[in-house]
Protein backbone atom coordinates (compact mmCIF):
# COMPACT_ATOMS: atom_id res chain seq x y z
CA UNK A 1 0.00 0.00 0.00
CA UNK A 2 3.08 2.31 0.92
CA UNK A 3 4.59 1.92 -2.40
CA UNK A 4 1.04 2.49 -4.45
CA UNK A 5 0.27 5.71 -2.25
CA UNK A 6 3.99 6.74 -3.31
CA UNK A 7 3.92 6.14 -6.74
CA UNK A 8 0.30 8.14 -7.01
CA UNK A 9 2.00 10.85 -5.38
CA UNK A 10 4.76 11.19 -7.46
CA UNK A 11 2.95 11.01 -10.85
CA UNK A 12 1.08 13.77 -9.42
CA UNK A 13 3.92 15.86 -8.52
CA UNK A 14 5.50 15.25 -11.55
CA UNK A 15 2.99 16.53 -14.04
CA UNK A 16 1.83 19.43 -11.22
CA UNK A 17 4.49 21.63 -13.22
CA UNK A 18 3.26 21.33 -16.51
CA UNK A 19 0.87 23.61 -18.80
CA UNK A 20 -0.06 26.35 -16.27
CA UNK A 21 -1.87 27.71 -13.34
CA UNK A 22 -5.51 26.92 -13.42
CA UNK A 23 -7.91 30.26 -13.09
CA UNK A 24 -8.77 29.15 -9.90
CA UNK A 25 -5.34 28.56 -7.91
CA UNK A 26 -4.85 32.78 -9.37
CA UNK A 27 -7.89 33.50 -8.06
CA UNK A 28 -6.62 31.89 -4.72
CA UNK A 29 -3.46 33.33 -4.95
CA UNK A 30 -5.39 36.80 -4.77
CA UNK A 31 -7.77 35.70 -2.20
CA UNK A 32 -4.78 35.03 0.15
CA UNK A 33 -3.60 38.46 -0.70
CA UNK A 34 -6.65 39.70 1.13
CA UNK A 35 -6.85 37.32 3.98
CA UNK A 36 -10.27 37.20 6.01
CA UNK A 37 -12.37 34.65 7.77
CA UNK A 38 -14.74 34.47 4.37
CA UNK A 39 -15.46 35.32 0.77
CA UNK A 40 -18.64 35.56 -1.00
CA UNK A 41 -18.13 32.15 -2.94
CA UNK A 42 -15.82 30.12 0.32
CA UNK A 43 -14.43 29.68 2.99
CA UNK A 44 -10.78 30.80 4.24
CA UNK A 45 -9.08 27.33 4.23
CA UNK A 46 -8.00 27.30 0.89
CA UNK A 47 -6.68 30.90 0.00
CA UNK A 48 -4.79 30.40 3.27
CA UNK A 49 -3.26 27.44 2.23
CA UNK A 50 -1.88 29.72 -1.37
CA UNK A 51 -0.78 32.68 1.08
CA UNK A 52 1.53 30.25 3.04
CA UNK A 53 2.27 27.69 -0.14
CA UNK A 54 3.14 31.09 -2.11
CA UNK A 55 5.77 31.95 0.62
CA UNK A 56 7.42 29.35 0.35
CA UNK A 57 7.85 29.95 -3.17
CA UNK A 58 5.75 32.47 -5.16
CA UNK A 59 6.98 30.96 -8.92
CA UNK A 60 6.94 27.58 -8.22
CA UNK A 61 3.44 25.96 -9.36
CA UNK A 62 4.05 22.33 -7.68
CA UNK A 63 5.03 23.97 -4.71
CA UNK A 64 1.74 25.64 -4.62
CA UNK A 65 -0.30 22.84 -5.38
CA UNK A 66 1.49 20.38 -2.94
CA UNK A 67 -1.12 20.89 -0.07
CA UNK A 68 -3.34 18.74 -2.95
CA UNK A 69 -1.34 15.98 -3.70
CA UNK A 70 -1.33 15.60 0.14
CA UNK A 71 -4.81 15.56 0.12
CA UNK A 72 -5.61 13.29 -2.89
CA UNK A 73 -3.22 11.16 -0.76
CA UNK A 74 -5.09 10.69 2.12
CA UNK A 75 -7.98 10.04 0.05
CA UNK A 76 -6.66 6.99 -1.04
CA UNK A 77 -5.07 5.54 1.85
CA UNK A 78 -8.57 6.62 3.48
CA UNK A 79 -10.02 4.12 0.90
CA UNK A 80 -7.58 1.39 2.11
CA UNK A 81 -8.16 1.54 5.23
CA UNK A 82 -11.99 1.17 4.85
CA UNK A 83 -11.33 -1.83 3.35
CA UNK A 84 -9.87 -2.92 6.47
CA UNK A 85 -12.39 -1.70 8.71
CA UNK A 86 -14.95 -3.74 6.53
CA UNK A 87 -12.79 -7.17 7.46
CA UNK A 88 -10.81 -6.79 4.01
CA UNK A 89 -7.17 -8.31 4.21
CA UNK A 90 -4.03 -7.04 2.58
CA UNK A 91 -5.42 -7.69 -1.11
CA UNK A 92 -8.49 -6.29 -0.61
CA UNK A 93 -6.94 -3.02 0.97
CA UNK A 94 -4.40 -3.15 -2.04
CA UNK A 95 -7.15 -2.77 -4.72
CA UNK A 96 -9.59 -0.29 -2.73
CA UNK A 97 -6.60 2.04 -2.93
CA UNK A 98 -5.25 1.48 -6.45
CA UNK A 99 -8.89 1.77 -7.76
CA UNK A 100 -9.26 5.06 -6.11
CA UNK A 101 -5.68 6.23 -7.12
CA UNK A 102 -7.07 5.24 -10.62
CA UNK A 103 -9.84 7.35 -10.99
CA UNK A 104 -9.84 10.13 -12.87
CA UNK A 105 -11.53 12.71 -10.52
CA UNK A 106 -9.31 12.08 -7.59
CA UNK A 107 -6.28 12.29 -10.17
CA UNK A 108 -8.24 15.52 -11.67
CA UNK A 109 -8.56 17.15 -8.48
CA UNK A 110 -5.41 15.78 -6.93
CA UNK A 111 -3.53 18.12 -9.80
CA UNK A 112 -4.81 21.31 -8.58
CA UNK A 113 -5.08 23.11 -5.80
CA UNK A 114 -8.94 23.37 -5.78
CA UNK A 115 -11.58 23.13 -2.83
CA UNK A 116 -12.72 19.53 -3.98
CA UNK A 117 -9.36 17.26 -3.08
CA UNK A 118 -9.81 18.83 0.77
CA UNK A 119 -13.50 17.83 0.59
CA UNK A 120 -12.67 14.69 -0.27
CA UNK A 121 -9.74 14.00 1.87
CA UNK A 122 -12.20 15.40 4.71
CA UNK A 123 -15.29 13.21 3.51
CA UNK A 124 -13.01 10.06 3.48
CA UNK A 125 -11.92 10.63 6.78
CA UNK A 126 -15.51 11.06 8.32
CA UNK A 127 -16.38 7.69 6.70
CA UNK A 128 -13.85 5.88 7.74
CA UNK A 129 -13.97 7.35 11.62
CA UNK A 130 -17.69 6.41 10.95
CA UNK A 131 -16.54 2.73 10.18
CA UNK A 132 -14.54 2.66 13.24
CA UNK A 133 -17.38 4.00 15.57
CA UNK A 134 -19.46 1.48 13.71
CA UNK A 135 -16.84 -1.77 14.89
CA UNK A 136 -18.79 -4.95 15.12
CA UNK A 137 -18.14 -7.03 18.33
CA UNK A 138 -15.04 -9.34 18.81
CA UNK A 139 -15.47 -12.26 16.71
CA UNK A 140 -18.47 -11.20 14.30
CA UNK A 141 -17.90 -10.04 11.11
CA UNK A 142 -17.74 -6.01 10.14
CA UNK A 143 -19.14 -7.59 6.67
CA UNK A 144 -21.88 -9.81 7.13
CA UNK A 145 -23.97 -9.91 3.44
CA UNK A 146 -27.46 -11.37 3.43
CA UNK A 147 -30.31 -12.45 1.01
CA UNK A 148 -33.67 -11.41 1.65
CA UNK A 149 -33.20 -11.77 5.71
CA UNK A 150 -33.91 -8.34 7.63
CA UNK A 151 -30.31 -6.82 8.66
CA UNK A 152 -29.84 -7.21 12.40
CA UNK A 153 -30.65 -3.70 13.74
CA UNK A 154 -29.43 -4.41 17.78
CA UNK A 155 -25.83 -5.12 17.15
CA UNK A 156 -24.02 -3.96 20.35
CA UNK A 157 -21.12 -1.61 18.26
CA UNK A 158 -17.37 -1.50 19.87
CA UNK A 159 -16.50 1.60 18.13
CA UNK A 160 -14.07 4.00 20.76
CA UNK A 161 -16.92 7.05 21.17
CA UNK A 162 -14.17 9.53 21.37
CA UNK A 163 -13.98 8.87 17.51
CA UNK A 164 -16.43 11.63 17.73
CA UNK A 165 -14.13 14.13 18.72
CA UNK A 166 -11.86 13.87 16.03
CA UNK A 167 -14.93 13.97 13.54
CA UNK A 168 -15.83 17.22 15.37
CA UNK A 169 -12.60 18.37 14.23
CA UNK A 170 -12.59 17.26 10.93
CA UNK A 171 -15.95 18.55 10.13
CA UNK A 172 -15.15 22.35 11.42
CA UNK A 173 -12.08 22.38 9.33
CA UNK A 174 -13.95 21.05 5.96
CA UNK A 175 -16.88 23.80 6.31
CA UNK A 176 -13.50 26.28 6.44
CA UNK A 177 -12.72 24.86 2.78
CA UNK A 178 -16.14 24.21 2.06
CA UNK A 179 -19.47 24.74 3.46
CA UNK A 180 -20.87 22.04 1.37
CA UNK A 181 -19.51 19.56 3.21
CA UNK A 182 -23.01 20.37 6.20
CA UNK A 183 -24.93 18.20 3.55
CA UNK A 184 -23.36 14.63 3.66
CA UNK A 185 -22.83 15.05 7.20
CA UNK A 186 -26.22 16.08 7.98
CA UNK A 187 -27.70 13.23 5.11
CA UNK A 188 -24.89 10.27 7.22
CA UNK A 189 -26.26 11.30 10.25
CA UNK A 190 -30.47 10.52 9.28
CA UNK A 191 -29.13 7.61 7.43
CA UNK A 192 -27.67 6.15 10.86
CA UNK A 193 -31.11 7.34 12.73
CA UNK A 194 -33.42 5.64 10.14
CA UNK A 195 -31.04 2.31 9.86
CA UNK A 196 -31.31 1.80 13.63
CA UNK A 197 -27.52 2.39 14.89
CA UNK A 198 -28.80 5.18 17.77
CA UNK A 199 -26.83 3.91 19.91
CA UNK A 200 -23.65 5.85 18.42
CA UNK A 201 -24.99 8.92 19.11
CA UNK A 202 -25.88 7.71 22.97
CA UNK A 203 -21.95 9.73 24.43
CA UNK A 204 -21.18 12.95 25.96
CA UNK A 205 -18.72 12.29 22.88
CA UNK A 206 -21.58 13.06 20.06
CA UNK A 207 -22.63 16.91 21.06
CA UNK A 208 -18.76 17.65 22.17
CA UNK A 209 -18.10 16.97 18.40
CA UNK A 210 -21.02 18.92 16.97
CA UNK A 211 -19.63 21.65 19.35
CA UNK A 212 -16.12 22.00 17.87
CA UNK A 213 -17.39 21.77 14.36
CA UNK A 214 -19.67 24.83 15.09
CA UNK A 215 -17.42 27.17 17.07
CA UNK A 216 -14.62 25.91 14.29
CA UNK A 217 -16.84 27.62 11.17
CA UNK A 218 -18.38 29.73 13.44
CA UNK A 219 -16.12 32.99 12.20
CA UNK A 220 -16.57 31.94 8.66
CA UNK A 221 -20.57 31.91 9.85
CA UNK A 222 -20.19 35.38 11.55
CA UNK A 223 -18.34 36.72 7.57
CA UNK A 224 -21.40 35.48 5.85
CA UNK A 225 -24.17 36.85 8.09
CA UNK A 226 -22.39 39.96 8.37
CA UNK A 227 -22.10 40.34 4.59
CA UNK A 228 -25.74 38.89 3.48
CA UNK A 229 -24.94 35.57 3.13
CA UNK A 230 -23.44 35.76 -0.71
CA UNK A 231 -22.59 31.85 -0.26
CA UNK A 232 -26.35 31.01 -0.51
CA UNK A 233 -26.85 33.46 -3.94
CA UNK A 234 -23.83 32.16 -5.41
CA UNK A 235 -25.45 28.38 -5.05
CA UNK A 236 -28.36 29.48 -6.40
CA UNK A 237 -26.59 30.75 -9.85
CA UNK A 238 -24.10 27.71 -9.81
CA UNK A 239 -27.83 25.69 -9.68
CA UNK A 240 -28.83 27.75 -12.97
CA UNK A 241 -25.85 26.97 -14.94
CA UNK A 242 -23.35 29.78 -14.05
CA UNK A 243 -20.40 27.78 -13.55
CA UNK A 244 -18.10 26.06 -16.19
CA UNK A 245 -18.46 22.74 -14.57
CA UNK A 246 -22.25 23.17 -13.57
CA UNK A 247 -24.15 20.13 -15.36
CA UNK A 248 -27.75 19.63 -16.64
CA UNK A 249 -29.61 16.78 -14.66
CA UNK A 250 -28.87 14.03 -17.59
CA UNK A 251 -25.23 15.17 -17.58
CA UNK A 252 -25.29 14.88 -13.49
CA UNK A 253 -26.61 11.36 -13.84
CA UNK A 254 -24.20 10.01 -16.82
CA UNK A 255 -20.93 11.91 -15.29
CA UNK A 256 -21.42 9.24 -11.92
CA UNK A 257 -20.14 6.75 -14.46
CA UNK A 258 -17.40 8.51 -15.20
CA UNK A 259 -16.10 10.23 -12.16
CA UNK A 260 -13.85 7.18 -11.17
CA UNK A 261 -13.81 5.64 -14.55
CA UNK A 262 -15.93 3.47 -16.53
CA UNK A 263 -13.87 0.65 -15.74
CA UNK A 264 -14.61 0.55 -11.88
CA UNK A 265 -18.15 0.83 -12.51
CA UNK A 266 -19.25 -2.39 -11.71
CA UNK A 267 -17.06 -2.36 -8.72
CA UNK A 268 -18.74 0.69 -6.76
CA UNK A 269 -22.19 -1.17 -8.02
CA UNK A 270 -21.06 -4.35 -6.08
CA UNK A 271 -19.83 -2.56 -3.41
CA UNK A 272 -22.73 -0.20 -2.97
CA UNK A 273 -25.08 -3.82 -3.16
CA UNK A 274 -22.77 -4.84 -0.58
CA UNK A 275 -23.28 -2.41 1.95
CA UNK A 276 -27.28 -2.70 1.74
CA UNK A 277 -27.34 -6.01 2.41
CA UNK A 278 -25.08 -5.73 5.83
CA UNK A 279 -24.78 -3.64 8.97
CA UNK A 280 -23.59 -0.33 7.33
CA UNK A 281 -26.70 0.37 5.15
CA UNK A 282 -26.46 3.90 6.31
CA UNK A 283 -23.80 3.95 4.17
CA UNK A 284 -25.64 3.49 0.58
CA UNK A 285 -28.68 5.24 2.24
CA UNK A 286 -26.55 8.35 1.98
CA UNK A 287 -25.54 7.88 -1.72
CA UNK A 288 -29.08 7.83 -2.52
CA UNK A 289 -30.43 10.76 -0.95
CA UNK A 290 -27.42 12.97 -1.82
CA UNK A 291 -28.24 11.73 -5.07
CA UNK A 292 -31.67 12.81 -5.45
CA UNK A 293 -30.65 15.64 -3.42
CA UNK A 294 -27.99 16.88 -6.33
CA UNK A 295 -29.71 16.22 -9.24
CA UNK A 296 -33.01 18.38 -7.84
CA UNK A 297 -31.21 21.12 -6.86
CA UNK A 298 -28.78 21.47 -9.75
CA UNK A 299 -25.64 20.65 -8.12
CA UNK A 300 -22.77 19.42 -9.55
CA UNK A 301 -21.45 15.85 -10.74
CA UNK A 302 -18.66 15.90 -8.53
CA UNK A 303 -20.58 16.67 -5.71
CA UNK A 304 -21.18 12.76 -5.14
CA UNK A 305 -17.52 12.12 -5.50
CA UNK A 306 -16.76 11.80 -1.98
CA UNK A 307 -19.08 8.72 -1.67
CA UNK A 308 -17.35 6.44 -4.24
CA UNK A 309 -14.27 5.35 -2.19
CA UNK A 310 -16.14 3.94 0.38
CA UNK A 311 -18.63 1.89 -2.44
CA UNK A 312 -15.39 0.41 -4.29
CA UNK A 313 -13.71 0.37 -0.51
CA UNK A 314 -16.53 -2.16 0.04
CA UNK A 315 -16.74 -3.57 -3.14
CA UNK A 316 -12.91 -4.47 -3.31
CA UNK A 317 -13.76 -6.36 0.02
CA UNK A 318 -16.26 -8.80 -1.73
CA UNK A 319 -13.96 -8.99 -4.86
CA UNK A 320 -10.68 -9.49 -2.84
CA UNK A 321 -12.58 -13.24 -1.68
CA UNK A 322 -13.30 -13.82 -5.41
CA UNK A 323 -10.15 -13.50 -6.25
CA UNK A 324 -8.57 -16.00 -3.26
CA UNK A 325 -5.43 -17.04 -4.33
CA UNK A 326 -5.93 -17.12 -8.34
CA UNK A 327 -3.28 -16.06 -9.99
CA UNK A 328 -4.80 -15.05 -13.13
CA UNK A 329 -7.81 -13.32 -11.87
CA UNK A 330 -5.54 -11.21 -9.56
CA UNK A 331 -3.41 -9.81 -12.60
CA UNK A 332 -6.98 -9.53 -14.49
CA UNK A 333 -8.26 -7.06 -11.55
CA UNK A 334 -5.11 -5.17 -11.63
CA UNK A 335 -5.14 -5.15 -15.45
CA UNK A 336 -8.39 -3.31 -15.51
CA UNK A 337 -6.93 -1.04 -12.57
CA UNK A 338 -4.15 -0.03 -14.29
CA UNK A 339 -6.19 0.44 -17.65
CA UNK A 340 -8.29 2.75 -15.62
CA UNK A 341 -5.55 4.94 -14.52
CA UNK A 342 -3.84 5.22 -17.47
CA UNK A 343 -7.26 6.83 -19.03
CA UNK A 344 -7.88 8.87 -16.21
CA UNK A 345 -4.60 10.13 -16.89
CA UNK A 346 -4.84 10.48 -20.10
CA UNK A 347 -7.42 12.78 -20.21
CA UNK A 348 -6.98 14.09 -16.50
CA UNK A 349 -3.40 15.23 -16.11
CA UNK A 350 -1.43 17.64 -18.37
CA UNK A 351 0.88 14.51 -20.11
CA UNK A 352 0.18 15.59 -23.61
CA UNK A 353 2.35 18.50 -25.44
CA UNK A 354 0.20 21.22 -25.12
CA UNK A 355 0.31 21.37 -29.18
CA UNK A 356 -1.53 17.97 -29.33
CA UNK A 357 -4.25 19.48 -27.02
CA UNK A 358 -6.43 21.04 -29.95
CA UNK A 359 -7.09 17.92 -32.12
CA UNK A 360 -7.05 15.58 -28.89
CA UNK A 361 -10.46 14.54 -27.14
CA UNK A 362 -8.98 16.25 -23.43
CA UNK A 363 -10.96 19.63 -23.74
CA UNK A 364 -14.43 18.00 -24.32
CA UNK A 365 -14.16 15.56 -21.21
CA UNK A 366 -12.12 17.34 -18.89
CA UNK A 367 -13.07 21.52 -18.83
CA UNK A 368 -10.38 21.97 -16.43
CA UNK A 369 -7.79 21.73 -18.84
CA UNK A 370 -8.31 24.52 -20.79
CA UNK A 371 -8.39 26.94 -17.85
CA UNK A 372 -4.70 26.19 -17.23
CA UNK A 373 -3.59 27.79 -20.69
CA UNK A 374 -2.72 30.36 -22.09
CA UNK A 375 -2.45 32.83 -18.96
CA UNK A 376 0.95 34.13 -19.37
CA UNK A 377 0.32 34.79 -22.95
CA UNK A 378 -2.58 37.08 -22.45
CA UNK A 379 -1.18 39.13 -19.78
CA UNK A 380 1.04 39.98 -22.37
CA UNK A 381 -1.42 40.73 -24.79
CA UNK A 382 -3.14 43.08 -22.28
CA UNK A 383 0.30 45.03 -21.08
CA UNK A 384 1.34 45.58 -24.62
CA UNK A 385 -2.45 46.95 -25.22
CA UNK A 386 -2.78 49.07 -22.11
CA UNK A 387 -1.51 53.30 -22.43
CA UNK A 388 0.38 54.20 -19.73
CA UNK A 389 -1.21 55.28 -16.72
CA UNK A 390 -4.74 53.33 -17.88
CA UNK A 391 -6.58 51.32 -14.94
CA UNK A 392 -7.43 47.53 -16.43
CA UNK A 393 -10.95 46.36 -15.27
CA UNK A 394 -11.72 42.67 -16.16
CA UNK A 395 -15.18 40.90 -16.51
CA UNK A 396 -13.99 37.63 -14.61
CA UNK A 397 -11.68 36.67 -11.22
CA UNK A 398 -9.70 34.75 -13.39
CA UNK A 399 -8.29 37.08 -16.01
CA UNK A 400 -7.77 39.59 -12.80
CA UNK A 401 -5.90 37.18 -10.76
CA UNK A 402 -3.95 36.42 -13.57
CA UNK A 403 -3.29 40.05 -13.92
CA UNK A 404 -1.95 40.36 -10.73
CA UNK A 405 0.29 37.20 -10.76
CA UNK A 406 2.10 37.75 -13.80
CA UNK A 407 1.27 41.15 -14.26
CA UNK A 408 4.52 43.05 -12.25
CA UNK A 409 7.23 41.98 -14.47
CA UNK A 410 5.06 44.71 -16.91
CA UNK A 411 4.80 47.01 -14.55
CA UNK A 412 0.87 46.54 -14.52
CA UNK A 413 -1.16 47.97 -12.02
CA UNK A 414 -3.65 45.87 -9.68
CA UNK A 415 -6.48 44.90 -11.54
CA UNK A 416 -10.86 45.63 -10.82
CA UNK A 417 -13.29 43.19 -11.08
CA UNK A 418 -16.95 43.32 -10.36
CA UNK A 419 -16.78 39.06 -10.20
CA UNK A 420 -17.03 37.35 -7.11
CA UNK A 421 -14.45 38.59 -4.03
CA UNK A 422 -13.20 41.41 -6.61
CA UNK A 423 -16.22 43.38 -6.22
CA UNK A 424 -16.13 43.32 -2.82
CA UNK A 425 -11.96 44.40 -2.82
CA UNK A 426 -13.55 47.86 -4.31
CA UNK A 427 -14.06 50.21 -7.40
CA UNK A 428 -11.51 52.27 -9.15
CA UNK A 429 -11.09 55.17 -7.58
CA UNK A 430 -13.41 57.96 -9.55
CA UNK A 431 -10.77 60.16 -10.80
CA UNK A 432 -10.04 57.06 -13.21
CA UNK A 433 -10.55 58.47 -16.06
CA UNK A 434 -9.10 55.96 -18.92
CA UNK A 435 -9.15 51.99 -18.25
CA UNK A 436 -8.23 49.00 -20.47
CA UNK A 437 -11.41 46.42 -20.27
CA UNK A 438 -10.93 42.55 -19.91
CA UNK A 439 -13.52 40.48 -21.55
CA UNK A 440 -16.53 42.78 -20.81
CA UNK A 441 -18.71 43.00 -24.12
CA UNK A 442 -19.12 46.30 -25.80
CA UNK A 443 -23.04 46.93 -25.10
CA UNK A 444 -22.43 46.46 -21.59
CA UNK A 445 -20.01 49.06 -21.76
CA UNK A 446 -21.94 51.98 -23.33
CA UNK A 447 -23.79 52.92 -20.12
CA UNK A 448 -20.05 53.16 -18.80
CA UNK A 449 -17.91 55.43 -20.73
CA UNK A 450 -18.42 57.98 -23.15
CA UNK A 451 -15.57 56.71 -25.21
CA UNK A 452 -15.70 52.93 -26.21
CA UNK A 453 -12.28 52.22 -28.53
CA UNK A 454 -11.73 48.48 -29.54
CA UNK A 455 -8.34 47.02 -28.59
CA UNK A 456 -8.47 43.55 -29.82
CA UNK A 457 -9.04 40.55 -28.31
CA UNK A 458 -7.67 37.60 -26.56
CA UNK A 459 -5.39 34.81 -27.92
CA UNK A 460 -3.53 31.98 -26.57
CA UNK A 461 -1.30 31.75 -29.78
CA UNK A 462 -2.28 27.71 -29.86
CA UNK A 463 -5.83 27.13 -31.12
CA UNK A 464 -7.47 26.10 -27.64
CA UNK A 465 -10.34 27.36 -26.98
CA UNK A 466 -10.79 27.89 -23.35
CA UNK A 467 -13.07 30.72 -21.67
CA UNK A 468 -10.59 33.61 -22.25
CA UNK A 469 -9.69 32.79 -25.96
CA UNK A 470 -11.29 35.81 -28.16
CA UNK A 471 -12.20 37.61 -25.22
CA UNK A 472 -12.58 41.49 -26.34
CA UNK A 473 -9.93 44.18 -24.78
CA UNK A 474 -12.06 47.85 -25.02
CA UNK A 475 -10.30 50.94 -23.88
CA UNK A 476 -12.50 52.67 -22.20
CA UNK A 477 -12.46 56.96 -21.59
CA UNK A 478 -14.77 59.48 -19.45
CA UNK A 479 -16.90 57.52 -17.42
CA UNK A 480 -20.11 58.74 -17.63
CA UNK A 481 -20.77 58.15 -13.89
CA UNK A 482 -18.48 58.22 -11.19
CA UNK A 483 -17.46 54.37 -10.73
CA UNK A 484 -18.58 54.42 -6.88
CA UNK A 485 -22.00 54.64 -8.26
CA UNK A 486 -21.62 52.02 -10.85
CA UNK A 487 -19.97 49.62 -9.00
CA UNK A 488 -23.48 47.79 -7.29
CA UNK A 489 -24.11 47.17 -11.01
CA UNK A 490 -21.02 45.24 -12.06
CA UNK A 491 -21.79 42.64 -9.47
CA UNK A 492 -21.09 39.72 -10.33
CA UNK A 493 -21.39 35.83 -8.47
CA UNK A 494 -20.87 33.04 -10.02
Amino acid sequence: MRVLVSVFALVLLVTSGRYGYHRDELYFLAAGRRLAWGYPDQPPLVPLLARVMSAVDPDALWVLRLPSVVAAAVVVVCAGAMAGALGGGRGARVLAGGAVASAALVQGVGHLLTTTVFDLAVWSLVCLLVLKLLRAPEGASPMVVVSSAPVDRETTWTGDPRWWLLIGVLVGVGLLNKVLLIAPVAVLVVALLLTGQRKVFTTKYFPCAVGIAVVTALPYLWWQARNGWPQWELSRAIAGGSSGTSDSPIMFVLLQFGLFGPLLVPLWVYGLWRLWHSRYRAFPLTYAVLFVLFLVTGGKAYYLGGMYPVLLAAGSVGLAGWLGRAGKRWLAAASVIALNAVMSASLFLPVLPIEAIPSSPVLAVNYDAGETIGWSRYVEQIAATRPPGASILTANYGEAGAIEHFGHEYGLPTPYSGHNAYWWWGPPPDSITVVLTVGIDRERLTGLCASIEPRGALDNGLGIDNDEQGEPLFLCRNPIRPWSQVWPELRTLG
